[in-house]
């Protein structure tokens, strides 16, 4: 058995080799890694030190180990956070563009904008298509998005987000769900103290792109809007009721998924 943590994509190509060579690998969380070395005192750092603490963390929670995702699933995860990094990419684009219009130099720069701007969205367009020909070219895939999409809120990026990520939605339960997207409540209660709740860890990527398909459900779905308003009525602030809703979005799908079933409002 083989465990190790992630490095940015760097660990793909061992994390291959090694399955294709009949060697068991699993990549472990590296926060976790990091507080499981804060527990045992070990503030020093080296390779030797490293690698050790993850073969001590991984023998104390095998469970935290995850497993290599099939070739389509890592070649959708690959094209979606492309995607995403052209998408914030084009937005700090504009955020340029806006701040030359307020200092009144946006003529200077209007040609080199537009180019970047056609060109970015050109790469964005042609990534999307890819992953709708990747979605497309399996049938287990084309079906896990049909379901995700019918969802009223959950449109392609989300979806494709959804399948890339979290490759294990048919088969966990809610609350697993939940703390994979990263929504769901840690309690912060000690002695006397009872502190609000917030939510931490999970995959990140996936809980931004939750927050926005909430966000989106939380006025065009009859009952995700219905939800949201009681939150509302009952005085919670607005970010708590959009994670809210962005968490039982994430338990919806997941149970959509489970059953085989799109989404209908008495199956919801």
């Amino acid at each position: 058995m083989v465990c190790f943590e992630s490095t940015g994509g760097q660990e793909w190509q061992l994390w291959a080799l090694l399955e294709a060579e009949g060697v068991t690998a699993r990549q472990v969380p590296t926060a976790q890694v990091k507080a499981f070395a804060q527990s045992r005192g070990t503030r020093a750092k080296t390779d030797r030190i490293d690698a050790e603490l993850i073969a001590r963390f991984f023998a104390f929670r095998p469970e935290a180990g995850r497993s290599l995702p099939s070739e389509k699933l890592r070649l959708l995860r690959a094209l979606a956070s492309k995607r995403a990094q052209l998408v914030e990419m084009r937005k700090r684009l504009l955020a340029q563009i806006r701040a030359h219009q307020k200092l009144g130099t946006a003529a200077m720069f209007e040609d080199i904008d537009t180019e970047l701007k056609h060109r970015i969205d050109s790469m964005i367009k042609e990534l999307e298509d890819r992953i709708t020909r990747a979605i497309a070219s399996d049938d287990r895939l084309s079906e896990t998005a049909g379901i995700l999409r019918s969802i009223p809120g959950i449109g392609p990026v989300a979806s494709t987000m959804l399948i890339a990520e979290m490759p294990e939605i048919g088969i966990i339960t809610g609350e697993q769900a939940a703390a994979l997207t990263g929504l769901a409540p840690v309690a912060r209660d000690s002695g006397t103290l009872r502190g609000k709740r917030a939510i931490a860890g999970g995959r990140r990527a996936l809980r931004h792109v939750m927050f926005q398909a909430a966000l989106v459900a939380a006025y065009h779905n009859a009952i995700m809007k219905a939800f949201a308003d009681r939150l509302r009525k009952a005085g919670k602030p607005h970010k708590v009721i959009i994670t809210a809703v962005a968490r039982k979005l994430a338990t919806i799908a997941k149970a959509l998924c489970k059953s085989g079933q799109k989404w209908t409002a008495a199956e919801a």
